[in-house]
């Protein structure tokens, strides 16, 4: 039964029937009984999706609805948007996973019945595994904690990423929900307000109490398409409504009835809050709505699993929202746990959608401690991570700064992708909090307290490794704080990365390595490594095998032996002494020696003898003189047309893909370079080129058209790429690619109505010519394909021996002469 209350954009129409988002646009203007708008705007209006599937089905357009299509489609039109949609989703799917005969009871019948019967049997569930009293209720008494008021939403940062994961049986953990951030327990409600009038409140003992916090406003996080992905209470979008924490029990020991009263002791104004399970269970009335959309997801999970549909509907809501979220790439995630190495009790004090703590291997009697600003996301973190592992899943809402939900926690390990460049972190409220062992951080060093809140945390020897902004290691206004770190042991590494590494992409981002010192270090070194040598071409990102070879190798050899031997240009180990000047600036490449010192002149030699080589080369590709010839007219046809008759095969880049295998890229296209991309993981089938395909990018204007060769099969095809697979025996490959580079070709099937150019592929036109004629031009297209490449390469070496040269003669390891 479909609910007549999901709504569908333009856009989703195309993806149902398969079409383009113009045809859409031609059916509403030719048919008097396409569905009416039920909402929406006026240029991006939305539509009954029961009644736009009745009317493709009538009209003969859509023949079946791919069931994870029609899933996506109910969750993102879902009435109460689609945080809150997944969140339902998630708690059905865990149901599914763990009691799958208590889903099958409750589904049989209506979805009145279904609604009415879920509650209970979520309750089964939800509070075994995330902890609180069944309903969401908690009884009185020493076990409540005092927090502050919640004045509206908070900022939402986001730190997960699409993907399936490997089916791990379950055991029920029992969070205790002694302690626990209040959340509220309406799903679609972003704040709790608990004590509207509570001022700000400074606690001196262990137990961090929240004062309150203003509007969302004040707090938003500056980074663009990626809010730094896992903060605490960081919104960049608080009418999203985005998700929350799950709340989960911090620590009995912290909540202990002397701690409580000494709390309300020292706060007498802060109204304690009753605290609700991390993943409230939904009400009857609230599921009812999304019934429809349960009995979808159930049936996916039938085909996929329950792991891999929650991880295709986040994928792709992740996806469609890239301005919402910052991710933590998965490849970033797994260097920075394993730089944690293996750990029982691992925190994630803003964990967004749980990309870190997914990242860590598993281990016996695991506990994974997470907390997040926004309600829904937390919920989702809680979700995924329960789905994904056996282990103890305690997790909270609320902003960790002002309101730690785990203030008794010495956990093994760290992991935090914080917010970057906050102003609004409570540094006015928390002059006075026990976590500033090392100094109080100023405003504008929020990274600062992040950090020392990771070393609060810590268990002795416990290892934390948070991703910062490289300005953190320099600024004058950090450098007490940075000076202490070093003298005590605290800091024992800084990781800069290369640049794409992260969001946001063009800074090249510092991963901080950080001990629980547990005795002062006899002679205390630390280490420095730079990877930007491992920075791809464009966007592609970097070349991950390499980054993560080189940085655990030289951590590993350093949390060896104390020291590491200086490698030129990669990394080296310094005494502390040495970086405590006025500036005690971090910054690796400040530290480390180009790699030009040891082997440059002979570095350089090789550069030059390849340089030299390809000039040749390029000379004897150098097309010959061009004999004047008059204009030909021949008969036209576009690739719309082949594709019609059957002479191509037009496929569009993919949204994700449940392999792991290099993207080609668009920017990969336009430099000429290998594949470097990645996708999100998800159930969708990836694109997959072979050799002979011809791959156009869609977006820049430029006139671009590459032919995949047997290094580049096998890659998926990426995001703006429009893939046409010929028919040989109808068209020559290269003939196809050289006449849809043309200019004028590409000027007239572009669209110039949008601040981007747009190619319209199926309006490129080609030549009408037989086939022996199509291989003459397809042999000549060829021969400057190569010639272009050879100028490609001959400009990458001349500009590496010039900055070479350059490097070399200022730094004395070149001669003059």
């Amino acid at each position: 039964m479909q609910d007549n209350a999901t709504e569908v954009t333009a856009a989703g129409i195309a993806r149902l029937a398969g079409v383009g988002r113009a045809a859409v646009s031609n059916w509403r203007r030719r048919h008097a009984d396409f569905p009416k708008p039920v909402g929406g705007t006026e240029s991006s209006p939305s539509f009954a999706l029961a009644e736009v599937e009745a009317w493709l089905r009538k009209q003969g357009k859509l023949a079946e609805v791919p069931l994870r299509e029609r899933v996506w489609q109910q969750l993102a039109g879902h009435p109460e948007g689609p945080l809150t949609a997944l969140v339902h989703t998630g708690c059905v799917l865990l149901l599914i996973h763990e009691r799958p005969t208590v889903w099958l009871d409750a589904s049989a019948g209506s979805d009145a019945r279904l609604a009415a019967m879920l509650p209970g049997a979520l309750d089964q569930v939800l509070t075994p595994r995330f902890g609180g009293a069944p309903g969401g209720t908690v009884p009185d008494g020493p076990s409540r904690r005092a927090v502050g008021a919640v004045n509206g939403p908070l900022p939402v940062n986001t730190g997960g990423e699409g993907g399936s994961v490997n089916p791990t049986p379950q055991t029920p953990g029992v969070n205790s929900a002694a302690d626990v951030t209040g959340v509220n327990a309406a799903l679609t409600a972003p704040a709790v307000n608990s004590s509207p009038t509570s001022p700000p409140v400074n606690t001196p003992p262990a137990v961090h109490t929240a004062p309150t916090i203003h509007d969302a406003s004040a707090a938003a996080h500056p980074t663009a398409a990626a809010v730094t992905p896992q903060s605490s209470g960081t919104t960049q979008n608080a009418s999203t409504g985005q998700a929350a924490h799950a709340v989960d029990a911090a620590h009995a020991a912290a909540a202990t009835p002397a701690a409580s009263a000494a709390a309300a002791a020292s706060s007498p104004s802060v109204t304690p809050a009753t605290p609700t399970p991390a993943v409230p269970t939904p009400t009857g009335p609230q599921l009812l709505p999304s019934a429809p959309l349960l009995r979808g997801a159930a049936e996916l999970a039938a085909e996929a699993g329950a792991r891999q549909t929650f991880e295709f509907l986040l994928g792709r809501h992740l996806d469609a929202n890239p301005r919402q979220y910052t991710l933590t790439p998965a490849d970033l995630a797994g260097l920075m746990a394993d730089l944690a190495g293996p750990a029982r009790t691992i925190l994630d004090p803003a964990c967004g959608t749980g990309a870190l703590l997914r990242a860590v291997d598993a281990r016996p009697e695991q506990e994974l401690y997470a907390q997040d600003g926004a309600p829904e996301l937390a919920a989702l973190s809680a979700l995924r991570l329960a789905l994904h592992s056996r282990a103890t899943v305690r997790a909270a809402a609320g902003d960790t700064l002002r309101a730690d939900a785990h203030p008794g926690l010495r956990a093994d390990a760290v992991l935090c992708h914080p917010p970057f460049n906050e102003r609004n972190w409570g540094h006015d409220e928390l002059a006075y909090d026990p976590r500033w062992e090392y100094g109080f951080p100023a405003r504008t060093e929020s990274e600062l307290a992040w950090v020392q809140h990771a070393l609060a945390r810590l268990a002795d020897g416990g290892t934390a490794v948070l991703l910062m902004p490289p300005a953190t290691a320099s600024r004058r206004s950090g450098r007490r704080i940075r000076a202490d770190l070093l003298r005590r042991g605290a800091l024992r590494a800084v990781v800069a990365l290369p640049v794409g590494a992260a969001p946001p992409y063009n800074i090249p981002l510092h991963l901080w390595v950080l001990r629980r010192p547990d005795r002062a270090p006899a002679t205390p070194e630390v280490l420095l490594v730079d990877t930007g040598r491992f920075a791809g071409e464009g966007r592609g990102g970097p070349d991950w095998a390499a980054v993560r070879e080189a940085v655990l190798d030289a951590w590993r050899s350093f949390a060896r032996e104390g020291r590491l031997a200086e490698r030129p240009g990669l990394a080296r180990s310094l005494p502390v002494i040495e970086l405590l000047d006025d500036d005690v600036d971090l910054a690796p490449a400040r530290h480390l020696p180009p790699a030009a010192v040891a082997d440059g002149a002979e570095q350089l030699t090789q550069v030059r003898e390849r340089l030299g080589a390809t000039l040749r080369l390029t000379a004897d590709l150098t097309p010959p003189p061009a004999d004047p010839a008059p204009p030909v007219r021949w008969p036209l046809t576009t690739v719309g047309e082949l594709a019609r008759g059957g002479a191509l095969v037009m496929r569009t880049g993919g949204n994700g893909g449940h392999a792991r295998v290099p993207v080609l890229t668009d920017h990969d296209v336009l430099a000429g370079t290998a594949p470097s991309g990645t996708l999100p993981e998800s159930e969708e089938e990836a694109v997959l080129t072979e050799p002979g395909d011809v791959v156009v990018p869609v977006l820049g204007g430029g006139s671009v058209a590459r032919v995949i060769d047997d290094a580049t099969g096998g890659a998926a095809l990426g995001r703006n790429l429009v893939l046409l697979r010929p028919d040989r025996t109808a068209l020559d490959p290269w003939f196809l690619a050289g006449f849809l580079r043309g200019t004028a070709n590409n000027r007239q099937a572009s669209s110039y109505a949008s601040t981007a150019t747009r190619l319209d592929v199926r309006r490129l036109q080609l030549p009408r010519l037989p086939l022996e004629e199509q291989r003459r031009y397809g042999a000549r297209f060829r021969a400057l394909d190569e010639f272009e490449r050879a100028l490609r390469q001959a400009s990458r070496l001349g500009e590496q021996l010039v900055r070479g040269m350059y490097d070399g003669l200022t730094d004395g390891t070149v001669a003059p002469d």
